[in-house]
């Protein structure tokens, strides 16, 4: 029987591994999309922001992802952190085909490979909105303890990007289920392969935004 310590070695074995896949792969990538980012719009082609990572025994991690830049550089210079919406003014016509295909997310393969996310996990929270939603959500802090999070996961592939506390509050559900998930070998296994194929399919069909 394989043990939840051998089962941690082995998905930190395989972000590593989809990680470094994943870039060498997207690479060619990376100048196109740059490039049709700053044809279109002023600012910086990556997109950095603090964000929660795991949560351990005796501290919450902050690290800072990267992405691709979806929205107009002056985003939320007015409105200060909100939940991007469905038809969202503030993302690009670049912008809205790269979250559609999830390709804004490639630079993400940095973060796991330093270690900050795992290719599959929670939604890494934004602090201004994480003491709002762990006051409103019961064990919404717990969805993170000892678990990454991740560029794509089993919530997010069930339900999309979050516009209100009620898509957090259903995504909660999903975020612990993979964190049961993770204490078995193979229903690990199995998980992150199923999530693997619905974010490929997401990707190839354009069903994210």
């Amino acid at each position: 029987m394989i043990n939840q310590a051998s089962t941690a070695v082995a998905k930190r074995t395989f972000d590593i591994l989809g990680a470094g896949i994943g870039l060498a792969l997207t690479l060619p990538l990376f100048p196109l999309i740059a490039l049709a980012i700053k044809i279109e719009s002023p600012g910086p082609v990556f997109f950095r922001q603090m964000r929660i990572g795991a949560a351990l025994e005796d501290r919450t991690v902050l690290f800072e992802m990267i992405k691709f830049r979806s929205m107009r550089q002056d985003a939320e210079a007015r409105s200060g952190a909100v939940w991007a919406q469905k038809n969202d003014p503030r993302v690009t016509r670049v912008g809205k085909f790269i979250r559609k295909t999830r390709l804004d997310e490639l630079p993400q393969f940095l973060n796991v490979l330093k270690g900050d996310m795992a290719l599959i996990g929670p939604r890494p929270e934004r602090p201004g909105f994480y003491q709002k939603l762990e006051t409103a959500i019961p064990y919404f802090a717990e969805r993170t303890a000892g678990v990454k999070p991740g560029i794509t996961g089993l919530a997010q592939v069930r339900q999309g990007y979050d516009e209100t506390i009620e898509d957090v509050r259903s995504k909660v559900a999903f975020d612990h289920a993979y964190a049961i998930h993770t204490q078995r070998f193979f229903d690990w296994l199995a998980m992150d392969i199923g999530i693997v194929f619905r974010t490929v399919a997401i990707m190839a069909f354009g069903r994210g935004r």
